[in-house]
């Protein structure tokens, strides 16, 4: 199992942890709702799990633009 962070706005990628390295529990999983979960977090077929976060970049942008937070692709 594979864990990847991607950008949510961006799809760049951000990093990865491999097999072993960490629990759902050490990654801070269990503090999600459940809504969030589904929001964030996709399980892929082959085992591998995929996380959907805000990249620096995307980060500083919305901050600087915040009405860009109202369209649906704000950064492509």
């Amino acid at each position: 199992m594979a864990v990847t962070y991607i950008c949510r706005h961006c799809q760049t990628f951000i990093g990865e942890i491999r097999q072993g390295e960490a629990s759902e529990f050490q990654l801070g999983f269990h503090f999600l709702t459940p809504e969030e979960r589904r929001d964030i977090i996709s399980y892929n077929p082959n085992g591998d799990i995929t996380v959907k976060v805000v990249c620096d970049y995307c980060k500083e942008a919305l901050e600087a633009n915040p009405e860009l937070s109202l369209l649906a692709n704000p950064l492509q």
